[in-house]
Formats: C-alpha cells, sequence, structure tokens
C-alpha cells in the first residue's frame, strides 16, 4: 500500500525524487544516442555523395586530358567527342558535390531534441523540489 505524498517522511520523498531523477537520465541518454544516430546517418549519406562527386569530377578530369592528348594528335572527330563526354561527366560531378556541399551545410550536429527534453526536466525538478 502506497502512502499519500502528506503522510511520507522528507527521507521517503528524496528516495522517490532520487529514482524518478534516475530513470529520467536514463531516458535522455537513450534519446540522445537515437538522435545523434540519426544525425551521424544524415553526415554520413552528405559525406557520400560528396565522395561520388569527387570521383566523378576526377574522371571528367582524365577525360578532359584525353581530349587534350588526342587533340594534340590532330584528330579532330576524336577529340570533340572526348570533349563532350568530358563536359559531361565533369556536369555531373559537380551536381553531385553540390548536393552533398547542402546536405552537409543543413546539417545541425546538436541533439535539439535532448537540449529541449532537457531544460523540461530541469523545470520538473525544480517543482518536485
Amino acid at each position: 500500500m502506497q502512502q499519500s505524498a502528506d503522510n511520507r517522511s522528507l527521507g521517503e520523498l528524496f528516495a522517490e525524487l532520487s529514482r524518478q531523477t534516475s530513470v529520467l537520465v536514463r531516458q535522455e541518454v537513450a534519446l540522445a544516442k537515437t538522435e545523434i544516430t540519426q544525425k551521424a546517418t544524415s553526415a554520413g549519406k552528405g559525406a557520400g555523395m560528396l565522395a561520388a562527386g569527387g570521383a566523378v569530377l576526377y574522371a571528367g578530369f582524365l577525360v578532359i586530358l584525353a581530349t587534350i592528348v588526342i587533340l594534340l594528335a590532330k584528330v579532330i572527330a576524336w577529340w570533340l567527342a572526348a570533349l563532350i563526354v568530358g563536359v559531361v561527366v565533369l556536369a555531373v560531378g559537380f551536381v553531385l558535390v553540390d548536393r552533398g556541399r547542402e546536405a552537409l551545410k543543413n546539417l545541425n550536429p546538436a541533439p535539439t531534441q535532448t537540449i529541449e527534453s532537457l531544460k523540461e526536466d530541469r523545470e520538473w525538478m525544480k517543482e518536485q523540489i
């Protein structure tokens, strides 16, 4: 049988507050872990897009170099085809790098939900004391 709040001693009230605080801290840690995991996943995707864009830009650079070699060999039809391919590959690489950069720029790494929850918890604890 649980005693009413009016009949509990100061020691019992502090023991209850301690138990509730312990549960609350564990829940906050779990929330922070979940939120940080979600943000790390988003950052990983953005970094992957940057890496893919960099690889495509490098491939475009190699095609442009091949175009210069072909131009020097004075084979007009070949260099024009290589130039067109190089420009297209560079454009695709630029788009990938730009999207990855935007994804990383818009990412807020702070665990905002956890911070708000901790503020609420602080207010709750003030009320309890």
